[in-house]
């Protein structure tokens, strides 16, 4: 070890080592400290940086503790004395080295540009024989023998439940089953956007309005998303009259309010809701009313029902050259067209399938249900064996409505009050279209 050096004085002299290393090159810091109050000096040495060194790929070091590292120089700096000021060109030395050793580090160093993607797995994808908790399932675990079962419907079925004390349960009847098997069917998903269904008639009169509420009602009734009707009449429509409840407001209002619309309140303001939770948005009853609704109307109309609604249904006019028809049909997922127990009604629905398939619209013709409705009471003039062939050679499927004297009577229609040959036909159209609809996404 060198002896330790001599304080001199303030200038320094050539005898007096002011704490200058004669080299940089074989300098090895373990230790620099104080030694009798004074600087004690040994020769240590530092590894020379060439060209060739490197670092690997997959090192990463911290930004603050890289360099320090990297330069394998672990001096400590300690002033002595204030007479000691040579100190400071050591330590300015140092500091020297020390930012060249840090450019040429930063040089060198190549960050990683690697990422890790997380993954979501079950156990049974990293070790054979594991299972993840999505797999207790209740039916899995619960004893069907201790299972609580719901009260079953049916009358005597029901008694029997009860006679024994809550023990006996035989399940449900026949009819229960087949009408939870419907809701079943009517209540399936839908994917995808809004599904936009017209409702079609060449003839006043056959019911096009009455079965574009009894559809909608059966949908609403049965399913947990939101169904609107919309009056499309370019004149006068009947459909809020048929739910007897109004908002007051009509298509006409939602045109004007469309870029104010944020959300479905600002919706639930302008329809009226029946006790089935079908919306309906009526149109327009002034007679002072210039102009009727127009195809632009309808789209502006078709474009906010479809931010808040999943099924939208159309109560089209008779005219079907009619230009809102064409922008009804351009938004058309499925269509159901309605007929009546005539000649000429029966004729008219036929000839509009063909107008149809002869404009572009052979896709909707061949998944269309055809809906043969009873408006008059008694036995038909005409045969509706043969009137459902024709039309099922045609479609996808004819559903056939039974006359109603609550429907006959044009007033407003309480889904729960029809007779139930009369819900059961409009809850089977409803399941048919939701069927239809589903098939075509699944397309």
């Amino acid at each position: 070890m060198t002896p330790p050096a001599t304080s001199g004085s303030e200038n320094g002299s050539d005898d007096v080592d002011l704490g200058v290393l004669e080299t940089t090159g074989g300098i090895d810091t373990t230790r620099i400290g104080i030694v009798d109050g004074v600087t004690a000096q040994v020769d240590v040495t530092l590894p020379t940086a060439t060209d060739e060194d490197d670092l690997d790929d997959d090192v990463v070091l911290d930004d603050e503790a890289t360099f320090a590292a990297d330069a394998v120089v672990d001096v400590d700096l300690v002033t002595v004395t204030e007479t000691a000021a040579p100190a400071s060109a050591t330590a300015a030395a140092a500091a020297s080295a020390g930012s060249a050793l840090d450019v040429e580090a930063h040089e060198r160093l190549r960050p990683r540009t690697s990422e890790i993607t997380l993954q979501s797995r079950r156990l049974g994808d990293f070790e054979a024989g594991r299972e993840s908790s999505d797999l207790l399932t209740a039916d899995r675990l619960l004893d069907p023998a201790h299972a609580v079962r719901p009260e079953p419907e049916g009358a005597w079925r029901h008694l029997v439940y009860t006679l024994s004390g809550r023990r006996l349960n035989l399940g449900d009847s026949k009819r229960a089953r087949a009408r939870k098997e419907l809701d079943r069917r009517i209540a399936a998903p839908l994917h995808g956007g809004a599904k936009f269904v017209p409702v079609l008639s060449r003839k006043g009169g056959v019911g096009k309005t009455t079965v574009t509420t009894l559809l909608g009602m059966a949908l609403a009734d049965a399913r947990e998303d939101r169904v609107i009707a919309v009056d499309a009449n370019p004149d006068r429509g009947t459909l809020a009259d048929r739910i007897g409840r109004t908002s007051g407001k009509t298509v006409r209002d939602l045109v004007r309010a469309q870029a104010d619309v944020r959300g479905f309140n600002d919706i639930s303001d302008i329809v009226a809701r029946d006790h089935t939770r079908l919306d309906i948005l009526a149109s327009d009853t002034d007679p002072h009313v210039s102009e009727a609704f127009s195809d632009d109307d309808y789209r502006s109309v078709a474009e906010v029902a479809a931010h808040f609604y999943s099924v939208v249904l159309t109560d089209t006019g008779t005219g079907i050259v009619h230009s809102v028809m064409g922008a009804t049909l351009e938004r058309a997922d499925d269509i159901v067209v309605v007929a009546g127990l005539s000649v000429d009604e029966a004729r008219l629905a036929s000839e509009t399938l063909t107008w149809l398939e002869t404009n572009g619209f052979a896709d909707l013709v061949r998944r269309a249900v055809v809906v043969l409705n009873t408006a008059r009471p008694g036995a038909a003039l005409v045969r509706a064996e043969e009137l459902e062939a024709h039309f099922a050679s045609r479609v996808r499927t004819v559903v056939r409505v039974p006359y109603d004297p609550h429907i006959a009577s044009g007033s407003a229609i309480t889904f729960r009050d029809l007779q139930p040959e009369t819900r059961e036909a409009a809850r089977q159209l409803a399941a048919t279209l939701v069927e239809g609809l589903r098939q075509q996404a699944a397309a």
